[in-house]
């Protein structure tokens, strides 16, 4: 029965992620530092990001040899950062990243990423949150219930009442409304829902879909939010969930707090989360944050790898762990159904392409060189528009499998020139268009690779017009949903599902950001979509990243290829519990706890 067929392929991907749980990640010591694994192995399904999985940068991997665990004091404050306000603390106010690191901390989804202490969070599968289960019926209907303990803060309107199968219709609803950026994600899987009692729901999908309950887990899309949100409070001044943490308050440019919730029905008992109070400091300046970090003021730190030697100077009991990110840095064009501008000719668009120096980015973006010189290596693998870190589809740009498009990945300043001549450009100089990017977000390792991007392009003959954006007015609002002119170049949001990749850029979607219609890539990602064989969906994976080069729609840079790393002082046990993406406020840093003998 196809039931059966479809819940015993789940067990194989959950048995997948117990079997490797203690199998990645390898210990390398440098000048007293206590680095895990780099994630370059074979079996990585994707990488991650921030400090507990909380923003673009990169996340450690932990350590299969970790020492054991001592006993857990409780209590204290986890003192982190982050460079900017959120846009908004409603999950469903904005699609940026910022308002999902915001939700994970107190609201529930369905399903999370499941995390062990040790275990790679690459081989991370989705596990129930405040869902208590799902069955397959059959390979496009699935049934999930709540479990009974979830209850809501106690405070007014919610009052602490338990959670029922109306606020997942409410939360619903605000996740798939025709405002939401993200909302194709989920209409383009499920049919409808039938909601039989206050425990149960039923899922319709419109095909099977191996990656249905990856979705739930999905950091970017489901939050579940109690009815009372409809008038009762406003989401984007309180927040109400019944996840690990309760909002205290958001003070803009200054902090955002978050106190433990003792009665979150994860927590076993109310011991979890370990400590009291989990702070964001809002620090803009970069070396505002590491001069903080250094003195104590912050007690977790996301550093650019330019500082990692200063740091290991002045704190030589610095843990520092690192791990290769699944973070896609990459260029992306207006408009490509409008055939009057100059780069709706591929030949334009792939000459840009070859005008990057990679291993130059890579070095100017990671350090890469000082680093090594330091005994601290990385892989220094290309991107693809599958991300290098999410080494379960993707496809290197520089090995034989690629095939012929794989050029347009080569560093290649003559024949860059010669695709523009061919294209009608014998002058480069007489292409012009507007090249923008925002340089108050995502760092000043970031910055520099967007600087660099812009002198190859000189190195061609092209000057672009350079416009610097603010990320919440203008980067995010504006240019990265498409509506611009010109060349663009930023982080894609990181999906821990590899089909979101592909279902973003070439299918009808807010956020296909140069509105890319093509018959063939589209058709790609639907059959990869629906195919659960692993070997068969690897390759329809390959065939998009070769395709997409060929056609030249979008191209990938070296930002979010490399190894990134996050400090603790020595008493901070994070347990070696690590996750992706932007779950760490529910996935990991519950279990974190400060030692107070250290």
């Amino acid at each position: 029965m196809a039931s059966e067929y479809w819940n015993k392929w789940w067990d194989m991907r959950s048995d997948r992620r117990r079997f490797l749980k203690t199998g990645a990640a390898t210990g390398v010591g440098a000048a007293g530092i206590a680095l895990v694994g780099c994630g370059d192995d074979d079996d990585d399904d994707d990488a991650t990001n921030t400090p507990g999985g909380l923003a673009p940068t990169n996340t450690p991997v932990p350590d299969a040899t970790a020492t054991p665990t001592p006993s857990i004091t409780p209590g204290g404050e986890l003192l982190n950062h982050r460079q900017g306000d959120p846009p908004s603390i409603n999950p469903y106010g904005s699609p940026s990243f910022e308002a999902k690191v915001h939700a994970a901390f107190v609201y529930s989804r369905l399903y999370k990423l499941g995390t062990a202490s040790g275990l790679d969070p690459a081989l991370a599968v989705p596990e129930p949150d405040a869902a208590e289960g799902h069955e397959f019926i059959d390979n496009t209907t699935v049934t999930v219930k709540l479990r009974p303990d979830v209850m809501f803060q106690d405070v007014s309107p919610v009052s602490g009442r338990q959670m029922a199968t109306e606020d997942v219709e409410f939360s619903w609803g605000l996740a798939t409304a025709d405002d939401n950026a993200n909302a194709g994600r989920l209409t383009t899987v499920v049919d409808r829902i039938d909601f039989t009692d206050d425990t149960t729901m039923t899922f319709h999908l419109k095909q099977p879909d191996a990656e249905f309950i990856d979705l739930l887990a999905d950091t970017n899309l489901l939050y579940l939010m109690p009815t009372e949100a409809d008038g009762g409070f406003d989401p984007a001044t309180q927040m109400i969930g019944s996840g690990p943490w309760l909002f205290n308050k958001y003070e803009p440019s200054v902090q955002v707090i978050y106190d433990k919730n003792p009665n979150w029905f994860a927590g076993e008992g109310g011991m979890i989360p370990y400590v009291d109070r989990h702070t964001f400091k809002i620090i803009p300046e970069a070396a505002t944050r590491l001069a903080q970090f250094l003195a104590g003021n912050i007690n977790i730190f996301a550093p650019s790898n330019n500082d990692l030697p200063q740091i290991v100077q002045q704190m030589p009991d610095v843990q520092l762990s690192g791990q290769q990110s699944q973070l896609l840095s990459f260029f992306y064009w207006s408009n490509l159904q409008d055939t009057s501008t100059p780069w709706s000719n591929p030949m334009v668009r792939q000459a840009v392409s070859m005008a990057m120096d990679r291993d130059s980015s890579f070095d100017l973006h990671y350090n890469a060189n000082e680093l090594a010189d330091a005994g601290i290596d990385m892989p220094r693998d290309w991107n693809n528009i599958i991300p290098a870190g999410m080494k379960r589809w993707w496809l290197d740009p520089q090995s034989p499998e690629h095939g012929d498009s794989g050029k347009y990945f080569n560093y290649d300043p003559t024949e860059a020139k010669a695709l523009l001549a061919a294209a009608g450009y014998d002058d480069p100089s007489s292409l012009k268009f507007k090249y923008q990017y925002t340089a108050n977000r995502y760092g000043a390792a970031f910055n520099s690779v967007a600087e660099a991007n812009a002198l190859f392009l000189n190195d061609i003959g092209i000057s672009p017009e350079i416009e610097i954006q603010d990320y919440n007015s203008v980067y995010f609002t504006q240019t990265f949903t498409g509506n611009f002119t010109g060349l663009a170049y930023g982080y894609e949001t990181p999906f821990p599902n590899g089909g979101a990749y592909p279902q973003r850029y070439f299918t009808d979607n807010n956020l296909n950001h140069s509105r890319v219609n093509d018959t063939e890539l589209a058709d790609l990602t639907a059959r990869q979509q629906q195919e659960l064989d692993e070997e068969a969906r690897r390759d329809l994976f390959h065939e998009i990243q070769r395709k997409n080069a060929e056609k030249g729609f979008y191209f990938p840079q070296q930002s979010g290829a490399g190894t990134g790393f996050v400090a603790f002082p020595k008493n901070v046990n994070y347990n070696d519990r690590r996750t992706l993406f932007y779950g760490g406020g529910t996935e990991s840093i519950p279990y974190w706890w400060i030692d107070t003998r250290a």
